[in-house]
């Protein structure tokens, strides 16, 4: 069956019936989507919200989340998912320092929210439950009465996303917002799609898997329903459930980060037969590097459907890998998309040849700036180009090799983990003199993080202090921060300048693996 319109606002209206979004509260028909967007659209414009304001969504994976979105997107707002796992004042630092006029949330993290909420000044009116919750208003309360159309003066938003550098707290990435509406930009979008991922507009089912939080499940739901897919929204990603959803459903395509694939591989055989997955055309995977041999084996499994590409929160998609041509070049992340470009340079800024590695730098990206720190972006810049701060390299035919991630941020699970957050929580510790925080291999998770302390003056180091230090950690860091373990070292070597060498201290770590935790 064909899809009429470029986008989800056009596809609603043209063909309203059509399913949306499956999850375990049943159906939604783009119809009903569309008018729960309309509806909200309205109603934080009573609540004062302007174009280029912000609202923010402290969300499990659930259909209202893609309320949000739709109705953010038509109305010049910036939507700022906030990942639910993170600490009261991680939320409050991501909630006061975009701006957020009104926040979104759940019961089930309602006591967080709220005083992440009275931290960054958000009143008691723009505090917003998609369910029930005590001193929030319900989005269905919010809704009632308000305007089944759209908005007058549509103009396309935005999603600013949080990531952050080694060398500080997340900064959001801000993108200039363009004054046309959403089906323009849209059509675009659609047109690229379909060059390079090789999507095309109809009868297709898509599983959101993954955080929608994050950048790219959020991305590629909001796609899906661009293209007149149906969103399958599972809650959280379990192995076999992820297998028996894709059966149920149907799917055709779906984003995994390569630690879902470790754990679908680690079922027994039986348990992996028992499931079809002949009905998947297309399943993408980024956001961390995977071993060559453990997607040759998912592709054993699947078939040849594991699209792969490169990018940033900040650039976007630059590089896609099509099956086909990962098949001819295994190791490689792809070759630049329309528009894109990719050079590879030196320490001085010069331009290496194919085959050498280098810093990755990418031109013909989205503008964006990091929101309220020009220093930052301006550093981020060699130019008009931008680098996600990866090494890697060209081949003579344009395909790029990651030779290594950049050398601070750690990536565990698809998310990036940044050592200078979990190091500051550290130096709070007087028994902590100093502290470098690297990320070591680990088959499921792509890395951990681990903690290297040199204990001050007085302390004495071993297992009991390990463990203090890691409880210091629980209340101020989100779970996916913590480090895997402490171990100390009389000494962490340093340059000549007395700076911490973060690089020997990885490589001296990883050539004495087996000393013992603790010591």
């Amino acid at each position: 069956m064909g899809v009429e319109g470029n986008g989800f606002y056009e596809i609603a209206r043209n063909d309203p019936a059509r399913p949306a979004v499956l999850d375990p509260g049943g159906t939604v028909t783009f119809g009903e989507l569309h008018a729960e967007a309309n509806r909200l659209s309205s109603a934080l414009r009573s609540l004062g919200l302007r174009e280029g304001d912000a609202v923010a969504t402290v969300l499990g994976n659930r259909r209202e989340f893609l309320t949000v979105l739709f109705a953010a997107m038509q109305t010049g707002l910036y939507l700022v998912p906030v990942n639910r796992h993170l600490t009261v004042p991680e939320i409050a630092y991501v909630l006061a320092d975009s701006g957020a006029r009104a926040v979104v949330g759940e019961a089930a993290f309602a006591g967080a929210v709220t005083a992440a909420a009275d931290e960054a000044g958000i009143g008691t009116e723009a505090r917003i439950a998609v369910d029930r919750a005590e001193g929030f208003t319900a989005l269905a309360d919010l809704c009632d009465g308000a305007d089944d159309a759209p908005p007058p003066d549509r103009r396309m938003g935005s999603i600013m996303l949080y990531t952050s550098g080694t060398t500080g707290r997340p900064k959001g990435v801000e993108r200039p917002l363009l004054e046309v509406p959403p089906e323009v930009v849209f059509a675009v979008l659609r047109a690229t799609l379909v060059r390079h991922l090789e999507l095309e507009p109809g009868d297709e089912v898509h599983l959101a898997v993954g955080p929608l939080y994050h950048s790219a499940p959020c991305v590629h739901a909001m796609t899906a329903l661009n293209l007149g897919h149906a969103v399958v929204v599972s809650p959280r990603f379990e192995p076999e459930e992820t297998l028996a959803l894709i059966q149920r459903h149907r799917v055709t395509n779906t984003f995994m980060v390569p630690t879902m694939f470790h754990r679908m591989l680690a079922l027994p055989e039986a348990v992996r037969g028992r499931h079809d997955v002949s009905s998947l055309r297309q399943v993408f995977h980024s956001a961390a590097p995977i071993p060559v041999e453990t997607k040759k084996r998912m592709m054993d499994w699947w078939g040849p459907v594991l699209y792969e590409y490169y990018g940033s929160t900040e650039s976007g998609a630059v590089v896609v890998a099509r099956p086909r041509e990962w098949l001819e070049r295994p190791g490689t992340v792809g070759r630049a998309v329309d528009g894109a470009e990719i050079r590879i340079l030196d320490p001085e800024g010069r331009e290496l040849p194919p085959g050498e590695t280098g810093l990755i730098y990418v031109g013909g990206h989205a503008g964006f700036a990091y929101h309220g720190d020009p220093d930052k972006t301006a550093a981020s810049r060699h130019g008009a180009l931008y680098t996600p701060g990866d090494l890697g390299y060209l081949d003579e035919d344009g395909w790029l090799y990651l030779s290594d991630r950049r050398t601070d941020l750690i990536i565990s699970g698809g998310v990036n983990v940044y050592p200078a957050e979990i190091e500051s929580v550290l130096l709070q510790h007087p028994a902590v003199g100093d502290v470098v925080v690297i990320g070591v291999p680990d088959a499921e998770w792509g890395q951990r993080p681990v903690a290297l302390v040199e204990p001050a003056a007085g302390a004495a180091p071993g297992p009991r202090l390990a463990a203090d230090l890691l409880e210091h950690c629980a209340p101020r860091l989100a779970k996916l921060k913590h480090p895997e373990r402490v171990e100390f070292r009389d000494a962490l070597p340093r340059t000549p300048s007395g700076k911490l060498s973060r690089g020997r201290v990885r490589e001296e770590y990883l050539r004495g693996r087996n000393r013992p935790p603790g010591r």
